[in-house]
């Protein structure tokens, strides 16, 4: 089983044990253990509910830090589609990237252009298997991590191309090296980031061995500093042409943008956590069939522009994005450099990390007793224990890490019976 890396922690000093983050969590990684939160790495998906519900901030994004750059010759900020949306009013991508080699970067590299070369590169393989359709993207890392852990049948529908992020550091360093003559290590690629889990998708890839991408920042940490460097290259009418991207590269930050740029009809978009679960359980059960070719989902609510890294109100971005494709044309890019190798290094694996036992024997046997202790719990799913249900209680009892006694209504009758054999004993 690989090891999973995880951005989400937890700073303990906050944590004030409430069960807002358990009933929130899809995959039920989080409990309440000693007055404290206690996530189990290897369930969490990296979405960010747990932050987004956090009313005491003790749940906390891992990021790097602009300091970082200091460690490099020679930068390369990769900002974000949903970076755009974060500003009020702009109509000219080139202030933002201009922005950007203000603030200290030594070049910036557009996602979204890297976004249009893997719609040119979709529009070509979707069509050509049709076998494994509903081909699903791969573009937002917190679904393909649960794709992998819970939805092993589905694993063959994924898009094997590494997502825009990826290849657009890949083509970053390229022109980076070619431009300054200086080796691999000395250039540092930086992602402008709206959500943790890309942290994990380059600390962890997915169907490829390693990451072009050495840092990755909160939009959220830098967007004062931007905001103000924005201001500074328009008063001193320093703005740059800089911009290589189209409206399907832009678009690809909310979403149904993916979808979109393959150009048909046959698609379905989902964002938000909870409707991601539903379109996957559905699938499995195969309620699509062949009637879609390609499924599009993000963990966050109206995709990327509504990530917990990101500042605006999701859908207010997404207004925003609307409004600034209207001043470019529909794509710049419509194939991918011949220097570019966009797909899967590795095949991906699933990751049984929710089985109870090492067995299928086993497994059933530990299922039995999960469905026993169930019934022995009031069914009320109140958290009291810890947990999220009465079941994962169940769960966590199986596999040894809490006791019947967790549960609030248990203990009392636990308590009343105490209390009446010390009666008749006096």
């Amino acid at each position: 089983m690989s090891e999973f890396y995880t951005s989400v922690h937890l700073d303990e000093s906050k944590c004030k044990g409430c069960i807002n983050c358990i009933k929130r969590c899809p995959t039920e990684a989080i409990r309440v253990r000693n007055g404290k939160a206690v996530i189990t790495t290897k369930y969490c998906i990296d979405c960010g509910e747990c932050i987004r519900q956090c009313k005491n901030h003790a749940k906390l994004p891992t990021h790097d830090s602009m300091d970082e750059i200091k460690n490099f010759k020679y930068t390369v900020a990769l900002p974000a589609p949903s970076l755009y949306a974060q500003v009020n009013n702009l109509d000219d991508i080139d202030i933002v990237l201009t922005a950007l080699k203000d603030m200290g970067f030594d070049d910036v590299f557009e996602v979204s252009h890297a976004a249009e070369i893997v719609s040119a590169i979709s529009r070509k393989y979707v069509p050509a298997h049709k076998e494994d359709w509903p081909i699903i993207s791969t573009a937002c890392p917190s679904v393909t991590r649960l794709i992998r852990v819970r939805f092993p049948n589905l694993i063959d529908h994924l898009l094997p191309i590494k997502p825009p992020m990826e290849i657009a550091a890949e083509m970053a360093r390229k022109r980076a090296i070619e431009k300054t003559g200086l080796p691999s290590e000395d250039i540092g690629i930086f992602f402008l980031s709206p959500c943790p889990a890309k942290v994990t998708s380059v600390k962890s890839p997915l169907g490829y061995r390693k990451s072009d991408v050495d840092c990755v920042l909160s939009i959220k940490d830098i967007y004062p500093k931007l905001i103000a460097s924005m201001k500074t290259v328009v008063e001193e009418d320093r703005v740059e042409e800089l911009s290589e991207t189209g409206n399907i590269g832009i678009s690809w930050g909310s979403s149904g943008g993916e979808a979109g740029g393959l150009l048909t009809d046959s698609y379905l978009a989902a964002d938000g956590i909870e409707n991601v679960l539903k379109v996957l359980e559905d699938l499995e059960d195969q309620k699509f069939a062949n009637t879609l070719s390609f499924i599009e989902l993000n963990a966050c609510h109206g995709g990327c522009v509504g990530g917990v890294l990101a500042v605006e109100n999701p859908f207010l971005a997404k207004v925003k994005l609307k409004s600034l494709r209207k001043y470019i044309p529909i794509a710049r890019t419509h194939d991918a450099p011949p220097d570019i190798h966009p797909d899967w290094d590795e095949p991906v694996h699933y990751e049984p990390v929710f089985t109870l036992g090492d067995s299928m024997i086993q497994s059933l046997v530990l299922m039995k007793k999960v469905d026993e202790l169930t019934e022995k719990f009031p069914g009320l799913d109140c958290g009291s224990c810890g947990a999220p249900s009465c079941r994962a209680l169940a769960e966590d009892i199986v596999r040894g890490n809490a006791s019947e006694k967790d549960c609030i209504h248990i203990f009392k009758q636990y308590i009343h019976k105490l209390s009446d054999e010390f009666q008749n004993l006096q």
